[in-house]
């Protein structure tokens, strides 16, 4: 069966992770220390992608730590083993079927994963039974659309949004439930019984002139593969032809290089503590 996102072990994005992780490297960095992991933990990242974020685990349990990633796709195992190298441990499997054993990691890090699932309670309750009484398992989902990119047009922000939330809704046969999983997380640990449970919120924001990795994951990863033809059907000729221009590099109004560029993005992490043994 596949995922509620067309996921399946064929399935390929490595290069929209890569970007990602290169983009949000410096947020995902600052949860991570935020976490206060100790040497000698043992963290499991479920969902891993291409393994940029198991590297910056495994400095955060070194010394004696040790890290393991699992992600359904082949292609993404793949980049996060030649990345990793033996340093890391990455299967290759269906996280609701982990080859891993019950309550053996200190902590379980999953970021944008729960909601590409069916089942995301599910998912949540088998993440939750990996971790040892009294560890934690930590999940993060960003905004499924960015809050701001064009903050000289909101008409056409706003436009931009609907366009990309009925393409989804039609291409995945999603409903609107189903678009907003950054929601959900607080409640999602609390249905699986854990304790102790916390929100934290951090905004990612970038403002021009960008980074050679901000352009380029937004270029690619938004603007070519987000945007695009895909969703000409969603909006009028007019408002399809503007929206190109900002997302064409040759043009002269292309959005990332206009001096009053202004990207923002919300990226929710909640924690909760599995049940210690003695309660």
């Amino acid at each position: 069966m596949t995922g509620r996102l067309g996921d399946t072990p064929a399935r390929d994005y490595s290069s929209k992770l890569k970007h990602f992780n290169a983009f949000a490297e410096p947020e995902l960095r600052e949860v991570i220390a935020s976490l206060k992991l100790k040497a000698g933990m043992r963290v499991l990242d479920a969902g891993c992608g291409t393994g940029e974020a198991l590297e910056w685990l495994l400095e955060a349990v070194s010394p004696g730590g040790s890290v393991v990633g699992i992600d359904l796709a082949a292609a993404h195992v793949d980049a996060a083993r030649l990345h990793l190298g033996s340093r890391v441990q990455v299967f290759q499997a269906d996280l609701l079927d982990a080859p891993l054993a019950a309550a053996s990691f200190d902590m379980v890090w999953s970021v944008n994963t729960i909601h590409h699932l069916r089942e995301p309670l599910l998912g949540v309750q088998r993440l939750a039974a990996l971790v040892r009484p009294g560890g934690r398992l930590a999940m993060g989902q960003s905004a499924f659309l960015p809050d701001m990119y064009f903050a000289w047009d909101s008409r056409l922000e706003r436009l931009a949004h609907e366009a990309v939330r009925r393409y989804y809704q039609d291409r995945y046969e999603l409903d609107e439930r189903d678009l907003t999983a950054v929601r959900s997380l607080v409640g999602l640990l609390r249905q699986a019984r854990l304790r102790h449970v916390a929100a934290r919120t951090v905004m990612i924001e970038r403002v021009s002139p960008l980074e050679p990795a901000d352009e380029a994951y937004l270029l690619e990863a938004i603007f070519k593969n987000t945007w695009g033809e895909r969703l000409r059907p969603y909006l009028s000729a007019n408002d399809y032809v503007l929206l190109g221009r900002l997302c064409d590099p040759k043009h002269r109004e292309f959005a990332l290089r206009r001096a009053d560029f202004h990207f923002l993005q919300s990226f929710s992490f909640v924690i909760g503590e599995v049940e210690p043994a003695h309660s």
